[in-house]
């Protein structure tokens, strides 16, 4: 007689050829529409793995819930939404899916650097509206290139690696802050964000999400940026401070700025959505088919070494 499929639970949807795979597999229960212990679904008590991603919450609550629950597997690289507490207290193995994602995010980036710096959305709008009238050479005003134009990186990771590959081919400064100075890297390191703020034209916002760095963008940070900045953001929402964001667009304390990522997704404050100067998407930067492909796989390898007691490939750093 075959073994019966081990029972795993999406926290959230993922793409068909994801639940496909999976199904070959497991029993999959699932998606929810909240990531919490009131919404689990009939048969959820026999439910050995977790499928979820970095920003919903797996809270002592919901791992209370699933009494059988061995690994919690993240798609993706971020996994701040887990209660590290209460999983350790459970013994929970936890994976994610690291670096799979950096080219493509580190595109994404890369392009929201352009559009916001070049006013590209602006630009589109003003042609649109039936703006672009006359003769004259110069139909909206000039605004600076990336050409010698300094980029700070906040999180020099895979993806902060990857993209300072991309502004170099757009011959920009670089520099960097991370948690520590990357002996290997050529670019220059700040010791502090404000630093790295202060130095540079464009600030894109490529570090994890962790307690010790929500808001750290905020009004002292925006200030540093100065009337001609930009701040771009392809990490956590939790790391921008929406408020201060919004004060400082409004008033001209910088120049523009480019969100793919919400503190609360996929709700975005109000005065972000009237904002000027503003590009915002709804967290695509991952979202290549190749990029999303390699990270299912990740997620699909850790759980069969998992079910099969085999060393995880891709165990999170609990740092």
């Amino acid at each position: 007689m075959p073994l019966s499929k081990p029972t795993i639970l999406l926290a959230c949807d993922f793409s068909v050829r994801f639940k496909t795979l999976l199904g070959k597999q497991y029993r999959v229960l699932g998606p929810l529409p909240h990531s919490n212990a009131e919404a689990l679904p009939e048969g959820a008590a026999g439910v050995r793995a977790l499928v979820t991603k970095g920003g919903l919450k797996t809270d002592q609550a919901l791992i209370t819930a699933l009494p059988k629950l061995g690994i919690v597997s993240f798609f993706g690289t971020g996994f701040e939404g887990i209660d590290l507490e209460a999983a350790a207290q459970r013994q929970l193995a936890i994976t994610h899916s690291p670096g799979a994602n950096a080219s493509s995010v580190a595109d994404f980036a890369m392009g929201l650097v352009l559009a916001s710096t070049r006013k590209i959305i602006s630009a589109d709008r003003f042609v649109r509206e039936g703006n672009w009238t006359g003769n004259s050479l110069v139909s909206i005003p000039a605004v600076p290139g990336l050409t010698g134009a300094r980029l700070g990186i906040y999180g020099l990771g895979s993806v902060g690696r990857k993209l300072a590959l991309r502004a170099a081919a757009f011959e920009m400064e670089i520099a960097y802050h991370s948690r520590a100075l990357k002996s290997d890297a050529p670019y220059v390191y700040m010791d502090c964000v404000q630093a790295l703020a202060e130095w540079s034209d464009v600030l894109v916002v490529a570090a994890r999400a962790v307690p010790f760095n929500r808001h750290i963008i905020g009004p002292s940070i925006l200030s540093a940026l100065g009337p001609d900045g930009h701040v771009v953001n392809v990490a956590r929402g939790s790391l921008i401070d929406p408020e201060a964001l919004a004060d400082a667009l409004e008033r001209g304390t910088i120049s523009g700025a480019a969100l793919d990522v919400f503190e609360n997704e996929p709700e975005v404050p109000e005065r972000l959505l009237q904002a000027p100067n503003l590009i915002l998407s709804p967290h695509i930067a991952f979202a290549s088919a190749s990029a999303r492909n390699a990270q299912e796989d990740m997620v699909l390898a850790n759980l069969e070494a998992f079910f099969a007691a085999r060393e995880l490939p891709n165990p999170i750093d609990r740092f």
